[in-house]
């Protein structure tokens, strides 16, 4: 019965051919293809490996079925043999009409397109969904979202099309709740917390996501912890494990950190070897602040280098190598450093590429190296340059490489920079002790047309000063190192609470600054103003309604800088000294010479406690036969001697107690500066200090005025702190030495923020 059965069967049922079947013998008569609708059937033989008047052939059909599923264009294809025919049936995969993002609030459209590959008129397969599904799942999770979840939803379109929607359940942030460590000895888990970029989740850092789980800055982490224990002396330290374990609720993280310290380490012998002839290296040992007997530090070796390329380079080498040798003495826990000196290879600049800017113009950018083609290829001055770009707070990024030129004695440099945005609208709002509340607006653009220029206009209203002023600078005036630019101005004071009269200043101003060194600085600035000592009080002192009127002044002020600061914005160490000079009476109806000399000094004692020094100096005097002006002398009070309010000290008429200013001051301070143990992200610092100074030379003399160069001083505590919302600094100070008509203040707020 069965033989009769496949008997029966192989009389009436046709042949077919599928990759299971395998049946060979005959030739392929024609090749017929359905079910295609978009794509043309010659396009579907084109990825067959047999063709018409070939043998069947069941490996070769196997291949061409697989070569069919290859091209992503079909979700279903079979091969049939039908007599000598050979049929491929195919359905096509449908085409996307429209991409969708549902549920997404935190991450916008746009964003999640960049980092998809489904695109409209683009072939829909169910692999490249699962791709994108992944892709959107590691966006989320870099953004600290593990909880997040994708569903993609696919509606069926005529014409074989299909719309896909992503349906996005962001879920809430997954945070740190817990960083530990494992292994460490010498430092305590909230020491290296604090050296780490991520930071367990608290109340107060609603406005950071460092609290938030990023693999990627896990790994930075690992970098931190490795630079800090270097910097520290240990040289064997090591990251064994950084472990993130996910709650079962997928809310939170744990981090565990592994560690192994190892020993810490000395400075051994430091010593300096060179072949290049001349070159004495003890003179450069002596100027190095590396000693025998100091714990080793990595980063102390690396800003060693830099010196010393810069020292020997200076010194009219124009090719030099500087290399550490480093050599571990376990037993002793020292480590020998012995830095070698050699010339370099003779290489010289072939070109300069700069590539990036879109809006800046080249030789910005071109005029802040400190190497041009055909000089001696320099690695300090390179590095120097590349940090002259990044000043000019144009670029979100600078990349400077050398890489080899047409020959083996030249370089190629090559710049790559990515712009940010230079233009800025801005408002702000503010309250200071002095001024009271004020608000402010401004337009400015630093890069103007991409030519480095800076032009500004802002306004300000308070409720004791209104201002308007309109700045232009062209920081290489006529090709040269020379930032020159004017400004033009209005400003509006009430000085009601302090001497019973406004003041007024219009005019404009010629300033020109150039740099003598990279330490010293000189500028000159050229000021023509109409002066107005204004809506004087009725019960105002006589020597204020004196003064009542409006003069002109024609003035010229030069001023030398000599800074050896680390930062200017935030100063951790070195000193600075200034002395400015202004004279009036060039033209104008003013006559008079002022003379003011600043300095200060700032001294680490730890890494985070800082104490400073500074103080301030000035006289002025009138010449042709004319007195010094009210609005034209010192007044000392307020922030330059905390615990005195706003022109407190100096002479004064003790009938009105109107402070009418002095012709000769001085002002110090003592300050040490300190972190307050709260974490560091709040940007919280503490300081205690005193200030001292006085105020004194009223000319003419009058007996109803006290006027006398006594000592003030005061003692007391503050705190900056650096909000998201501006910085605010609040300070507490009491006076110990005064007089009884000076003008005291115990409470002084400073608070200003720009949106």
């Amino acid at each position: 019965m069965a033989l009769l059965f496949i008997a029966f069967a192989s009389c009436v049922l046709p042949q077919t051919v599928s990759p299971a079947s395998a049946q060979t013998g005959g030739v392929i008569r024609s090749i017929e293809v359905e079910g295609t609708q978009r794509i043309e059937p010659n396009t579907v033989r084109s990825y067959l490996l047999v063709q018409e008047g070939d043998a069947f052939d069941a490996g070769r059909i196997d291949r061409s079925l697989k070569s069919l599923f290859a091209t992503g264009l079909f979700a279903d294809v079979a091969i049939n043999r039908v007599g000598d025919a050979l049929v491929v049936k195919v359905v096509e995969n449908p085409v996307i009409n429209r991409i969708a993002f549902e549920g997404n609030s935190r991450i916008d459209d746009e964003t999640l397109e960049a980092e998809t590959t489904l695109r409209p008129r683009v072939i829909y397969t169910r692999t490249k969904v699962q791709s994108d599904v992944r892709r959107i799942l590691a966006l989320y999770r870099r953004s600290g979202r593990f909880s997040a979840t994708v569903d993609p939803k696919v509606i069926q379109l005529p014409q074989n099309r299909v719309d896909v929607a992503f349906e996005i359940h962001e879920g809430s942030v997954t945070e740190v709740e817990s960083i530990r460590f494992v292994g460490n000895k010498e430092f305590d888990d909230s020491d290296l917390r604090g050296v780490i970029r991520t930071k367990e989740t608290a109340w107060w850092r609603f406005l950071s996501s460092d609290d938030t789980y990023d693999p990627d800055r896990l790994t930075l982490d690992r970098e931190l912890l490795r630079r800090f224990y270097l910097s520290e002396g240990y040289a064997d330290f090591r990251v064994d494990s950084a472990v993130a374990e996910l709650t079962p609720d997928r809310k939170n993280f744990f981090l565990t950190f592994t560690v192994e310290e190892g020993e810490r380490y000395e400075f051994g012998d430091v010593v300096i070897e060179t072949t290049l002839p001349g070159l004495d290296t003890d003179k450069l040992k002596s100027e190095i602040d590396m000693e025998s007997g100091d714990w080793y530090d990595a980063d102390e070796v690396e800003t060693t280098i830099d010196f010393l390329s810069d020292q020997v380079g200076n010194l009219g080498y124009a090719f030099v190598d500087v290399r550490p040798r480093l050599d571990r003495d376990r037993e002793n826990r020292a480590i020998n450093v012995t830095f070698e000196i050699e010339e370099g290879p003779r290489v010289f600049v072939e070109r300069i590429d700069i590539s990036g800017n879109v809006r800046t113009r080249d030789y910005v950018i071109r005029r802040e190296f400190r190497l041009v083609e055909g000089d001696a290829f320099n690695a300090a001055r390179l590095r120097r340059s590349r940090q002259r770009i990044q000043d000019l707070d144009f670029f979100e990024k600078v990349e400077v490489e050398e890489v080899p030129g047409s020959a083996p004695d030249k370089a190629i440099i090559k710049v790559a920079v990515e712009e940010k945005s230079t233009g800025q609208l801005s408002f702000g709002a503010g309250f200071s002790s002095a001024g009271g509340a004020l608000l402010d607006a401004s337009i400015r653009e630093r890069n103007l047309l991409g030519r480095g220029q800076d032009l500004r206009l802002g306004i300000v209203f308070g409720q004791k000063t209104i201002q308007l002023d309109l700045g232009f600078t062209e920081p290489y005036f006529l090709g040269r190192d020379i930032a020159a630019g004017f400004d033009i101005f209005h400003t509006e004071v009430n000085r009601q609470s302090e001497s019973s009269f406004d003041s007024v200043r219009t005019g404009f101003a010629l300033r020109a600054g150039y740099a003598i060194t990279e330490s010293w600085r000189q500028s000159w600035r050229y000021t023509l103003k109409q002066t107005k000592v204004d809506n004087v009080d009725s019960d105002a002192s006589i020597f204020v309604k004196s003064q009542e009127g409006d003069e002109t002044v024609s003035e010229i002020t030069h001023r030398l800088v000599y800074d050896k600061r680390d930062s200017r914005l935030n100063t951790t160490e070195g000193y600075y000294a200034s002395v400015a000079t202004d004279v009036a009476g060039l033209g104008g109806t003013v006559n008079y010479v002022r003379n003011v000399l600043d300095g200060g000094y700032f001294y680490p004692i730890t890494d985070d406690w800082i104490f400073s020094v500074s103080g301030s100096a000035g006289h002025i005097f009138g010449f042709g036969g004319k007195d010094v002006r009210l609005i034209d002398r010192f007044f000392v009070g307020g922030d330059d001697l905390r615990g005195f309010a706003t022109d407190g000290i100096g002479p004064r008429d003790l009938d009105t107690d109107d402070a009418l200013g002095g012709q000769n001051y001085y002002t110090g301070s003592l300050e040490l500066n300190f972190p307050l143990g709260l974490p560091d992200e709040l940007a919280i610092r503490g300081r205690v200090f005193s200030d001292f100074g006085s105020l004194w030379d009223l000319t003419p003399k009058d007996d109803d005025v006290a006027d006398d160069a006594t000592l003030r001083a005061s003692v007391g505590v503050g705190l900056t702190w650096v909000s998201p919302f501006g910085p605010i600094g609040i300070d507490l100070g009491q006076a110990i030495l005064k007089e009884s008509y000076d003008d005291t203040e115990i409470f002084r707020v400073n608070f200003g923020t720009r949106f």
